[in-house]
């Protein structure tokens, strides 16, 4: 009896272990499942997109999950590596790059990725004769890519790029999300409206766009490299930095961009978050609209000296005309208390209008002092003893190198006043606001410069270049016109020899200093802010965000 007790004892013993492994393998499957499907990340940013089409997008980073470029940055760095191209060969004279493309690619809209889909996504925006042309203004195309003069098929996987002139920068420029490669087939099918549906061959497809409230992308399933581990990338726009950082604490978001920086002690004290920062590959200022422009009637990205004359800008101010005026606004801003109590440990002051880790950078610059008394003169001097009245352009959205444009207004604002200069500000919705900079529709505007590929010239020829001061699709805010400037700058894009080029930066820095277009605020860290379960995101010089690599814990 006790031997049949124990084989019944034991049996139900071993039902129970089976059960209750049973039981755990049940949970475990549960577990698993739950954590698979809350692989959705719901990022907050600070504005919403302009468009969704990689040629005109200001907004890197959503472009950049949907679309890809030839090269690609490597993870972490503005080093190119292949991306749609798997290799490619520069000629002798380095004027021909021929790429050769990745075979069994598809958009997302399932169609085939090949060399006319890359020549479309060129020829649309440097070819004004081109049926898609009319559907873009394709700002990033004029200042950066304008060496290209056309593009060739070779074979379907074969392509030929031919430049004007040898472009020292144009390898890591392709890396650029405007350079990303478009379905020809969607733009057929959607036209004037194809920047609304995007699609291209990169790890998240689009699914919707609600308009100032959120963009949302799912996985790409049949995406050409591993797929990506989220199921779901979410864009939040939340204007407001505070906002942003309390959705963030309850959940709402996983992840934001630019917390202000008053915020960061809060930040650090929540076990939930994690805080990533590094120096920032940017530059805040304050432009002032010298006055002159001109006009780019063949579109080639380049002022013609014998036919396109200088202009007057829509927001021309005459005091702003004058260099000493604009030497006494550079002495009249306190920028180390801006940085000090504004930016609190977040930048350093800067002098010029790049990055000092970057290549031709002039430290021997002396920056303008802060001194009113010194600014009060120069008014004095230039016929303005009582000052006068002036508007800013504040900026509606924070950035990294502006992260509070209205109290840097307002601060800028209090400065100026303190020596005469009575400073109205107005803001304006993103997209206006941009245009109004682009037609050089205002006297003084807050702005900055994130660099896009790590060389130099994104910086001194894109921001600073008198070719760049044209009036509808300007990027020199400023205006400054130097015709010897910008001779300088363009030997210094065709030459390879780095000592050279960072001669031909350094004199030009030297030549706008005397200028004194921008009052140079900052240099940033570049911050951003996750909920600790979120791995795998590496911070980018460039600021782009790349969420490929992402899970959710």
């Amino acid at each position: 009896m006790i031997f049949k007790k124990n084989i019944k004892s034991g049996i139900k013993s071993k039902t129970k272990i089976v059960g209750i492994f049973l039981l755990i393998l049940v949970l475990t499957f549960e577990i698993v499942n739950i954590s698979f499907a809350n692989q959705t990340l719901a990022f907050a940013i600070s504005m919403d997109v302009n468009e969704l089409d990689a040629g005109n997008s200001v907004m890197s980073y959503v472009v950049g999950s949907i679309f890809e470029g030839l090269v690609k940055y490597r993870t972490g760095t503005t080093n190119i590596e292949p991306c749609l191209a798997t290799s490619w060969e520069i000629s002798a004279n380095g004027k021909e790059i021929t790429f050769n493309l990745r075979k069994w690619v598809k958009f997302h809209d399932g169609t085939d990725f090949n060399t006319d889909a890359v020549i479309f996504s060129f020829k649309r925006q440097y070819d004004q004769n081109h049926p898609y042309h009319q559907y873009g203004k394709w700002v990033t195309w004029r200042y950066m890519f304008n060496d290209i003069d056309r593009i060739e098929k070779i074979d379907d996987y074969t392509v030929k790029l031919i430049l004007k002139r040898p472009n020292a920068s144009i390898l890591t420029s392709l890396a650029m999300s405007q350079m990303g490669i478009v379905s020809p087939a969607n733009a057929e099918k959607y036209k004037e409206d194809a920047f609304k549906y995007p699609s291209g061959t990169g790890p998240f497809k689009f699914v919707e766009w609600v308009k100032s409230d959120h963009i949302t992308l799912e996985v790409n399933e049949n995406y050409w490299r591993e797929k990506a581990n989220l199921d779901k990338l979410i864009f939040k726009v939340i204007p407001d930095p505070s906002a942003r950082l309390m959705a963030l604490e309850v959940g709402e978001v996983q992840g934001m961009e630019f917390p202000n920086p008053a915020d960061f002690d809060r930040i650090n004290d929540n076990k939930d978050l994690v805080l990533m920062t590094q120096p920032g590959m940017n530059v805040g200022y304050l432009a002032m609209n010298t006055g002159y422009g001109y006009i780019d009637k063949n579109e080639n990205g380049i002022r013609d000296l014998d036919l396109e004359p200088l202009v007057k800008t829509p927001g021309y101010f005459e005091p702003l005309t004058k260099k000493k005026v604009r030497q006494a606004i550079n002495m009249a801003i306190d920028k180390q208390s801006i940085v000090d109590n504004i930016y609190m440990g977040t930048a350093i002051k800067a002098k010029n209008g790049m990055p000092p880790f970057m290549l031709g950078y002039n430290n021997d610059i002396e920056d303008y002092p802060y001194d009113p008394e010194r600014a009060k003169a120069l008014l004095v001097e230039t016929g303005y003893p009582d000052g006068f009245e002036v508007t800013l352009h504040v900026m509606p959205v924070s950035r990294p190198y502006m992260p509070d444009p209205p109290k840097i207004g307002e601060a800028i604002q209090s400065y100026l006043a303190a020596v005469g200069i009575k400073v109205k500000i107005y803001q304006f919705e993103w997209a206006n606001y941009l245009q109004e900079l682009y037609e050089g529709k205002f006297q003084m505007c807050s702005f900055g410069w994130i660099g896009d590929n790590g060389d130099p010239d994104n910086f001194m020829n894109v921001v600073y270049g008198s070719n760049k001061a044209s009036i509808g699709v300007a990027t020199n805010f400023a205006f400054y016109i130097d015709d010897k400037a910008q001779e300088l700058l363009s030997k210094a894009l065709t030459t390879y020899n780095d000592e050279k080029r960072a001669t031909y930066y350094k004199k030009v820095q030297e030549m706008i200093h005397e200028n004194a277009g921008w009052v140079y605020l900052v240099h940033s860290t570049q911050n951003m802010v996750f909920r600790n379960n979120i791995k795998g995101f590496v911070l980018n010089p460039t600021g782009r965000l790349f969420f490929y690599p992402v899970w959710v814990e």
